[in-house]
């Protein structure tokens, strides 16, 4: 009778052990669940700015078989399109007029043996402003250089200005902001419909600010003066 009462015992000792490790698995299971109870949101935040500093480079070109008249004829534009620009109410400190550039298309060492002009010269006066509305009205009023035989262009081809945000820091954490606030309003209704009640932010990503013309589209924002900031910003947030 002792000696069964003797073996009844370890297996009781054993029989708790187990049950107490059981529930401790349960324990842990449970809190494992309510650390993955997390939603993980997307924030939109758009806003629209205007250009604060304009590049617009006017190139012009000539080209001849004397050397002595391209250079002339080079000169001659130059002080025309400063004349110009100086009479739109820019100030020497905003125009940069670059040395001319005159080539002998001969004596290149793979060019060819003959061409039609031997002589081709080409010259440049850049204006940088923050007066990005004068940069605007100016570049539309250039008829009276084409009309003087100045054959207009620009780095890109065309000769428009280039608009730049450059106080674009400035402006980064208020649309940051707004992504954040938009993410956990999602949050939040996501959170009240699923009857629980949106706890602390566990992670986020900033994403990307992109710059756009200003309808949006994926143009060359850098030819309008209007701009438009976007970023998709992604949250992750708890629910308790």
């Amino acid at each position: 009778m002792a000696d069964s009462r003797i073996g009844v015992l370890p297996a009781l000792i054993l029989a708790i052990g187990i049950g107490f490790a059981g529930m401790q698995v349960a324990k842990g299971i449970e809190r494992f669940r309510m650390a993955e109870r997390t939603i993980t949101v997307k924030g939109l935040a758009e806003r629209d700015v205007k250009s604060d500093f304009a590049v617009w480079t006017l190139a012009f070109r000539r080209a001849d078989n004397d050397f002595g008249r391209v250079q002339q004829a080079l000169t001659a534009d130059r002080e025309r399109v400063l004349a110009f620009l100086r009479a739109q109410g820019f100030t020497d400190d905003e125009i940069d007029a670059r040395p001319l550039q005159v080539q002998d298309l001969l004596a290149r060492e793979y060019g060819p043996d003959q061409v039609a002009l031997r002589f081709n010269g080409r010259g440049q006066v850049v204006v940088k402003s923050a007066r990005v509305d004068l940069v605007a009205a100016s570049s539309n009023r250039v008829d009276p250089l084409i009309e003087a035989g100045i054959q207009l262009g620009g780095e890109g081809g065309d000769g428009a200005p280039l608009y730049q945000l450059r106080g674009f820091n400035d402006v980064k954490p208020m649309l940051l902001e707004e992504a954040t606030l938009s993410a956990r309003e999602q949050a939040r209704k996501f959170a009240a419909d699923a009857g629980a009640r949106l706890g602390a932010l566990r992670s986020a990503n900033q994403g990307t600010i992109r710059i756009l013309d200003d309808d949006g589209s994926e143009m060359d924002s850098s030819r309008t003066i209007g701009k438009r900031l976007r970023v998709v910003s992604t949250f992750e947030f708890t629910l308790d």
